[in-house]
């Protein structure tokens, strides 16, 4: 019995290591992302399913959202395509950048689940239940100095994904969230526009950040527990890391 996937954001990162993961472990996986190159490499080492489109595009999303229906039913949804762009204070910080990180952190992720649900239910039925799982981050709990625009967008989707699992009562359709913390991927570089020194600096002198095969881990793990099972909000750190404002560089050592 195969299981169907899709997951955003595919060609890099977090979402390339979930796509891996979960073809390692015989699932069908559906592969969304802007780099078709990256796609194509996936869909000749993994028999990964790509579909290019840019998620922040309307005719894009719809017309991914219709491709991936054509394929049949849906047994899971993993929202992970997302970004942070830039490190600015409120009162300076570019509006443009802010409207950037609602669009693919929040708006994106509210149209794909809405045109999916169908495929979803479908999928629920035949296998007894299906999910929606989304990649927030630590910022959706913790504000900090420079991430007023990237927490607010990130608040939104933990709010969304907490209304959903209201509305959704009552159906076999599990809602996760998945909230990692320092992920040692190009995120950094994409928020500091390609500075590739600015960049490093985030993750200088830390023990074992996060790698995204470690995200990729758990969102396996929670998709394919029991489906009477639900990891509503699962929060990971490295363990250098006590909060979004607070990490430790240098070895970790116990006191003496």
């Amino acid at each position: 019995m195969t299981k169907r996937v899709v997951v955003t954001g595919a060609s890099s990162g977090i979402g390339e290591a979930t796509a891996r993961r979960f073809a390692a472990s015989g699932w069908e996986v559906v592969g969304v992302a802007r780099r078709a190159d990256r796609l194509e490499a996936l869909r000749a080492e993994i028999g990964l399913i790509p579909i290019v489109a840019d998620l922040t595009s309307d005719a894009d999303l719809a017309r991914a959202a219709d491709e991936i229906a054509a394929l049949g039913p849906l047994d899971a949804l993993v929202n992970n395509a997302g970004g942070a762009f830039g490190l600015d204070p409120v009162e300076t910080g570019d509006a443009a950048d802010w409207r950037a990180m609602f669009e693919i952190n929040v708006i994106a992720v509210k149209q794909l689940i809405g045109a999916l649900l169908p495929s979803l239910r479908a999928g629920a039925a035949e296998h007894g239940n299906a999910d929606i799982l989304t990649i927030t981050s630590i910022a959706a709990q913790v504000p900090y100095e420079g991430g007023g625009g990237y927490n607010a967008a990130k608040f939104a989707a933990h709010a969304l994904m907490g209304a959903l699992r209201l509305e959704l009562s009552g159906e076999p359709l599990r809602v996760i969230e998945i909230a990692p913390g320092m992920v040692k991927t190009d995120f950094s570089l994409v928020r500091f526009a390609g500075d590739q020194e600015r960049a490093d600096a985030v993750y200088q002198g830390v023990e074992n950040p996060l790698s995204a095969d470690d995200i990729a881990e758990a969102i396996v793990h929670a998709i394919e527990l029991p489906g009477h099972v639900n990891l509503d909000v699962v929060t990971i750190k490295p363990v250098a890391q006590a909060a979004p404002h607070k990490v430790a560089r240098g070895p970790l050592t116990p006191k003496a």
